[in-house]
């Protein structure tokens, strides 16, 4: 089996299970957090101006922002599915190098810079309120195979909603290009349809996954690796 159908498996294996696993709605929103940060900072850069972003119990967020030129719409709108799916990819090669803690420390300081300055509302805030602290539980208390399993969880759920969010924008663009999103935003100031930006994000998504999962099926690579026992023998 080649590596892509090896990822759409997992995948739906992962969409199926992840509906048995308590509170699973819960950390779900971290994708849709990481793809508003990465438009407000992708605004920052541009030297637009971000006003505030909210997040919804749908799993849907919004990033109001003011533009410096016309022409940045088009990176700012990209950078939000893009930024999503390769910090998914992130997640797992931390795992890769045996560095979840790390990984988890990162996820935290990203939730706390976002409730700082950009997140507004009373879902999103609780919500990342609520995300910090089990963080810090994870980090500062609990055995390192409670969190190492709390972060594979993280980082399957985050992966297979960095998938299914473009892969439904294309659904979307096809049912109305203008109620698609961030596709709908790009088709009006380029000549490429919705739907197109869709299938692009989607691709790309899948690019991301294929990468991750092939991460996840190699195990492990631990930079402390023992190394055997030097023995110096002395004669009289």
């Amino acid at each position: 089996m080649n590596r892509w159908l090896k990822t759409i498996a997992f995948l739906v294996l992962s969409v199926f299970l992840s509906h048995f696993i308590p509170f699973n709605e819960f950390f779900r929103n971290l994708d849709t957090m990481i793809h508003e940060f990465g438009h407000a900072v992708v605004t920052l850069l541009l030297q637009g101006q971000v006003m505030y972003i909210e997040l919804f119990a749908n799993h849907s967020g919004v990033t109001y922002s003011q533009i410096s030129s016309p022409w940045s719409l088009i990176p700012i709108a990209m950078a939000g599915y893009m930024t999503a799916s390769l910090f998914a990819l992130f997640l797992f090669r931390v795992r890769a190098h045996d560095r979840e803690r790390l990984g988890l420390q990162v996820i935290t300081l990203i939730a706390i810079a976002a409730l700082i300055l950009f997140v507004r509302g009373e879902f999103g805030v609780m919500w990342l309120i609520g995300f910090i602290l089990l963080n810090v539980v994870m980090l500062a208390f609990m055995p390192a195979w409670i969190r190492d399993l709390y972060y594979l969880l993280i980082a399957f759920l985050t992966l297979e909603e960095s998938v299914m969010g473009p892969f439904s924008l294309v659904l979307y663009a096809l049912r109305d290009p203008s109620r698609a999103g961030d596709a709908t935003n790009l088709s009006l100031v380029t000549p490429i349809p919705a739907v197109a930006w869709g299938a692009f994000f989607t691709l790309f998504a899948l690019w991301c996954a294929v990468r991750a999962i092939t991460l996840f099926l190699q195990g492990r690579k631990s930079e402390y690796r023992r190394t055997p026992a030097h023995y110096t023998r002395y004669e009289d």
